[in-house]
């Protein structure tokens, strides 16, 4: 069975990036998540980004970046028929890497309260969760 290529992340793959985004539950996608955002996004974090691609289809993504202080890792998203392969973590390996190079030191993430299958694979990474914070909005 051929394995699953980590590719950059580059404008060509929006478009089945957010396909694959509006298949999974776990994911909320808002208007940061609209094609021209994402473009600029990815210009202002270059080469950070990843997606796994197998047979010409994209099956995962780790969208990634970093504010110069510290990371923020968005749509850590792996197809339903291509999980518990080590993908996730393969994608977020390089991901990190990618921001090690840049000398940032750490990074956050959301997850919705509710998604147990993601809680499960963060703490699976040893990521570590934080209690003592709470997260706020401000809409601009």
């Amino acid at each position: 069975m051929p394995q699953p290529q980590i590719l950059p992340f580059t404008d060509d793959h929006i478009a089945p990036a957010r396909a694959l985004w509006q298949t999974l539950p776990g994911v909320g996608l808002s208007a940061a998540d609209k094609p021209a955002a994402l473009a600029t996004f990815l210009r202002r974090n270059p080469g950070l980004s990843r997606v796994a691609v197998m047979d010409d289809r994209l099956i995962g993504t780790i969208l990634i970046g970093h504010d110069g202080r510290r990371g923020l890792i968005h749509h850590l998203a792996v197809s339903r028929a291509h999980r518990r392969q080590g993908l996730a973590r393969r994608l977020l390996d390089a991901g990190l890497a990618g921001l090690h190079a840049e000398g940032i030191g750490r990074a956050h993430l959301f997850v919705f309260a509710d998604n147990a299958e993601a809680l499960a694979f963060w703490r699976a990474t040893g990521a570590l969760y934080r209690d003592d914070l709470e997260m706020f909005s401000i809409p601009l």
